[in-house]
């Protein structure tokens, strides 16, 4: 029983060393209303150039948010590029399902995907904003905002 128990406890520490293959960042909104003028910024370090991306927008957000979407303004700055900015449109609920993301009680975590097909990314440090663009201004309802930069597994 003895040698089960080490070998069980050896498996587990050998499979529990593997590297983190994504980078995540979020901010908190303690009122939980986001202001259009708060614009958070998250910076990423890219080391691997050989691997493929995925970028994510990662919302939280109570039951009590009005809209089953989230428009935003998402600038990526690329070492030595200009700032590109792209509107988009993050789909938080259907008809049919209701809200989309993860929860619990009252609270939804989303992580939405905004680049269609992995991405090589440069060496060098990345910056991300974020500008909520709703009709309503502060959005009320939402906890957090940030950005999910995430390795593919070949």
């Amino acid at each position: 029983m003895k040698k089960i128990l080490i070998a069980v406890c050896c498996i587990v520490v050998i499979c529990s060393c593997n590297k983190i293959n994504s980078f995540e960042k979020t901010v908190f909104f303690p009122k939980h209303e986001w202001d259009s003028k708060v614009q958070p910024n998250f910076q990423f370090e890219i080391t691997d150039t050989v691997a493929a991306y995925h970028i994510y927008v990662v919302i939280r957000h109570e039951d009590a948010y009005h809209y089953s979407n989230l428009w935003l303004n998402v600038s990526t700055t690329a070492p030595g590029e200009k700032s590109n900015t792209q509107k988009v449109n993050l789909q938080l609920a259907n008809n049919t399902s209701g809200w989309l993301g993860t929860g619990m009680d009252d609270i939804f975590d989303h992580r939405i995907r905004i680049t269609k097909l992995p991405i090589h990314l440069k060496k060098g440090i990345y910056q991300f904003n974020l500008q909520q663009i709703m009709r309503e201004d502060p959005l009320g309802a939402i906890l957090n905002a940030g950005i999910r930069v995430e390795k593919i597994n070949p």
